[in-house]
């Protein structure tokens, strides 16, 4: 359930995704999931990839600012009502904080991944493991 995600800032304007992401396509790292969040100056992408380690040696070669976070991936049924009956509420339940979380169901499938960080990772990722061995 854990991976690895880095978290790139990048300056808010034209092209600089683009940039981050030829650097990953150059070091042939292939990318998994990605977040894009902005404020006024800068924005922080927020990537998974197969290789952590080729993605981050890339990134400061390219001198790229990035932080790796501990986060938590879990696969929940798709349909209405999963994401919140099978990680918000537990979570909330246990007085785990979710500070953020992305989501995607690219293909026709019973389950969506989820990638999310919280603010207590260990007590989290029991609660998922609980509830997911539980036929959720």
């Amino acid at each position: 359930m854990r991976v690895t995600q880095i978290s790139v800032f990048l300056e808010n304007r034209p092209g600089r995704l683009a940039n981050l992401l030829q650097v990953l396509a150059q070091a042939k790292v292939n990318l998994r999931a990605l977040s894009l969040a902005d404020t006024a100056d800068f924005g922080i992408a927020r990537i998974i990839v197969a290789d952590t380690a080729a993605a981050m040696e890339a990134i400061r070669r390219a001198g790229l600012t990035a932080a790796t976070t501990e986060v938590l991936r879990v696969e929940v049924p798709d349909v209405p009502g999963g994401l919140e009956n099978t990680i918000v509420v537990p979570l909330a339940e246990a007085g785990v904080n979710i500070e953020y979380l992305y989501a995607h169901s690219g293909r026709p499938s019973e389950r969506a991944e989820v990638v999310l960080k919280v603010d207590r990772l260990e007590k989290a990722e029991q609660v998922l493991k609980d509830r997911l061995a539980n036929g959720a």
